[in-house]
């Protein structure tokens, strides 16, 4: 075939180089596998189900074509609907499944949607319990059978002439302007917007990102898909794998990952920056539970990770401890991850360079990059030769993607990779272009002239009373280095000096409560007891001494509860909402500064 240009082309390439397990999901604690002809039988079918059910093209511009939504986890179906769709030439809206109704009904109703995918019954009853206000969904569908609800193989059909005649029309007919899909931004700084993706955008992304997949030098094409796939990230990273010969393995929940990754042994996978955290976390809490000579060498070997310097040359005598290090204490942790894992791409948000430098000495080559909805999204990423890996930053630009910074320090953006525009939003579309460069909202420079560096996000900066501007984003990443500091926010807008709402690590507390032979009951008495607040403040104090006068932390909350998506602090890609953080936490906030006699700042 011609060079791909569209989504779709990724079937035609897989007919001529079928795979066993072209897409792998659990099925009653097992994975079952479809191949490369079942999945394609399977996107016929779905797209002739569509079909007869009226979905349609009227014309190709993005008006005149219908909106088909998904709100599910990831999973084979995801794809094959994705897939089908493209083929009757309506758009996909995939949606977060744990948004909330009303961010739900908004963006039903202003794009439109006619057909709904979910994964459970319960999400189909919330759905179908508010469609009076969604007065064009017609029809809503599970992917999970459950009795009582409609389940999505009522929409497959036996596809006619007349249906294949059909699909390869709307084939002939797209071309890579058109739209792919509408993603909806998560909302971190205000109301979501649709951001509109052409299979240009997207495509162009797979294709500029592959050498760099390929560089990592796989024998084995596995990969294992556990983030969301209306997250930019994971799908275009999907189409990569479908594109290059992957089978893609989905976990069944962000709980069993462990597990899934034991189970499937994956050479790959793409995960957020919260979620390696978590897996070091655990690794950490294990090293701590060790005694005697097993727990020394584990902190000698965790020691020797943090001194690693990608790309930096290092003595023959680090490499040898480095080499027993991970004979006898890293080896351990590649077999959490399987075994098998070559690199982990990391994106949605800044990685801690301890986590990048710790795992990369461990033979877990960890891929950093950046990018946004809006530009499909891949900017910039590290690769796995080491000449273009350095720690602390983003990547080198990719190829045909070019970036320059703004006078003010933000980065800006051109490629084919940049979005169309923001959905029935000429205005917002408008105001995020600077004479044609697309505007990120990030703050960054260039490191060495080619590694790109990200220092903070253009709206998150804020000002104190005294005129000083302050970038959270680094304070709270080199604060959440600390073990016992689980989520961190700086204040500081129009404030005095800078503060701190701190939600702690309550498994490393609770152990060095015990340690210290401190009463642990709850966390609610945890943060309230006058032992746990000094060592914080011990803790912070350490910290305060590598920041400037302006940025050093001058009060803390210490809260009870952790941060999350249900509770509304977090986005679902687990980034923080600011103003939902300040909102809900104003007495504490106020209480910090009521009587402050700090006047340095």
């Amino acid at each position: 075939m011609n060079t791909p240009h569209r989504l779709f082309d990724c079937m035609e390439l897989q007919a001529a180089a079928p795979k066993p397990d072209l897409l792998a999901g659990k099925t009653a604690g097992r994975y079952v596998t479809l191949s490369t002809d079942e999945v394609h039988a399977e996107v016929k079918k779905l797209a002739a189900g569509l079909l007869a059910k009226g979905i349609s093209a009227q014309d190709m511009t993005t008006e005149g074509r219908d909106k088909i939504a998904i709100l599910s986890n990831s999973r084979p179906a995801w794809l094959i609907t994705d897939l089908a769709v493209q083929l009757t030439g309506a758009i996909l809206v995939p949606l977060y499944p744990n948004i909330t109704m009303a961010e739900m009904i908004g963006i039903f109703n202003e794009s439109g949607v006619k057909g709904c995918f979910v994964h459970t019954a319960a999400l189909y009853h919330q759905i179908m319990e508010q469609k009076d206000k969604m007065p064009m969904l017609e029809w809503v569908y599970t992917f999970e059978e459950e009795t009582g609800v409609p389940h999505w193989e009522a929409c497959k059909v036996q596809p006619s002439p007349d249906h294949l005649a059909t699909m390869d029309r709307i084939r002939q007919q797209t071309t890579d302007a058109d739209i792919a899909t509408i993603i909806y931004t998560s909302g971190t700084t205000g109301t979501p917007k649709g951001v509109m993706l052409s299979h240009k955008n997207i495509v162009s992304n797979v294709n500029d990102v592959h050498p760099i997949i390929e560089g990592v030098g796989l024998a084995e094409r596995k990969a294992l898909s556990f983030l969301p796939l209306n997250h930019i990230l994971e799908k275009m990273i999907s189409y990569v794998y479908l594109f290059n010969g992957f089978s893609i393995y989905y976990a069944e929940s962000m709980e069993t990952i462990g597990d899934n990754l034991k189970e499937v042994r994956p050479s790959i996978f793409v995960t957020v920056p919260r979620l390696l955290e978590k897996v070091y976390e655990k690794i950490m809490a294990t090293g701590h539970q060790l005694t005697g000579i097993k727990k020394q060498l584990f902190f000698w070997a965790v020691d020797l990770g943090k001194q690693y310097e990608p790309g930096q040359p290092r003595s023959w005598w680090y490499e040898f401890k480095l080499s027993i290090a991970n004979k006898l204490i890293f080896s351990k942790w590649r077999a959490a991850l399987g075994g098998n894992v070559k690199a982990i791409v990391v994106g949605g948000a800044p990685c801690q360079p301890r986590l990048t430098k710790i795992f990369t000495s461990a033979d877990i080559t960890i891929m950093e990059g950046y990018g946004l909805t809006e530009t499909s999204p891949v900017i910039a990423v590290n690769h796995y030769e080491e000449e273009n890996r350095r720690a602390g930053t983003v990547g080198p630009v990719i190829n045909n993607v070019q970036v320059k910074i703004a006078d003010d320090g933000e980065i800006l953006c051109k490629g084919d990779n940049v979005m169309v525009g923001y959905y029935k939003k000429p205005e917002a579309t408008e105001a995020t272009f600077v004479d044609g460069w697309f505007a990120t909202g990030d703050i960054g420079e260039l490191v060495e002239g080619r590694f790109l560096k990200i220092t903070d996000r253009k709206k998150e900066l804020f000002k104190t009373s005294g005129g000083k501007y302050v970038a959270p984003q680094p304070i709270e990443s080199k604060l959440k280095e600390n073990r016992f500091m689980e989520q961190v926010m700086l204040i500081g807008e129009n404030r005095k000096f800078v503060s701190a709402l701190i939600v702690p690590s309550f498994s490393n507390l609770e152990h060095w409560m015990k340690e210290e032979r401190i009463p642990f009951t709850t966390y609610e008495a945890a943060v309230e007891n006058p032992e746990v607040i000094k060592y914080f403040h011990q803790l912070i104090e350490g910290y305060n001494k590598d920041f400037n006068h302006i940025e050093q932390v001058k009060k803390f909350v210490l809260l009870p509860r952790e941060w999350g998506i249900e509770t509304g602090e977090l986005t679902p890609k687990l980034s923080l909402k600011r103003k939902v953080i300040l909102q809900k936490y104003a007495q504490q906030i106020d209480a910090m500064y009521e009587g402050a006699d700090i006047d340095h700042i």
